[in-house]
């Protein structure tokens, strides 16, 4: 999962990136609205953390120039603004939640898991598909209630998947969401996390979809 944090305090910005990087996301920054606004315009993201308070372009304009353009990722908003109208003028610009300044890193974390969940489909922190349920909230994923030892990749690479259960989800997607902006993308080195994950699943919940990428669902008798 990536998430974008577009955030002007330079400290706040590293300390929400290092916590989401420690849960399992891929993270970018950006310190100001325009960087901002282009990022989420031209990139594709899980969730986008918004602080209302930046430079060059508010956050309120960035969102409601990202929505007015078709772009439905979940956004969560950042006010140290305790005026009730702020909090409203967010959600009117088409915010999906929000939490105000000062905050606990760990309540942000909670809001974007549920953001991304409901986004996909899910109420529950735990995503199941057949033997193999992935706790959101822990970041760990089992088989039959064993822990399974996944790299930092393959659990990235699972967690979309299910995330995305019955969806067919190409090498470009699943590229564009496990590496950040800077990284040297290559598409094939899904095709060997897909068979390192296979094996440590030891069930056959990939599927490979001649030309179009990968899906993961439960077998028809659900075990």
């Amino acid at each position: 999962m990536r998430i974008l944090v577009v955030e002007d305090d330079v400290n706040l910005s590293r300390q929400l990136s290092e916590a989401l990087k420690e849960s399992g996301y891929v993270v970018d920054q950006a310190f100001d609205g325009e960087e901002g606004h282009y990022l989420g315009d031209t990139e594709p993201y899980d969730a986008i953390i918004l602080d209302i308070g930046l430079p060059e372009m508010d956050g309120i304009t960035v969102l409601e120039k990202w929505r007015a353009d078709g772009k439905g990722m979940p956004v969560l908003l950042l006010t140290a603004r305790d005026r009730w109208s702020d909090k409203v003028a967010g959600i009117d610009a088409g915010a999906d939640d929000y939490v105000a300044k000062p905050f606990h890193v760990e309540e942000v974390l909670a809001r974007i898991r549920a953001l991304i969940r409901r986004a996909a489909g899910h109420s529950s922190p735990d995503i199941v598909c057949g033997p193999v349920r992935l706790d959101t909230k822990g970041s760990k994923a089992t088989v039959n209630g064993e822990t399974l030892k996944l790299t930092s990749h393959e659990y990235r690479l699972l967690s979309y998947l299910m995330h995305h259960m019955g969806e067919v989800v190409s090498r470009t997607e699943l590229v564009e969401h496990m590496y950040d902006q800077d990284f040297d993308r290559d598409s094939n080195t899904i095709e060997v996390f897909v068979g390192r994950l296979r094996k440590k699943i030891g069930v056959d919940l990939i599927e490979t979809v001649r030309g179009l990428g990968y899906r993961m669902q439960a077998p028809a008798n659900g075990k």
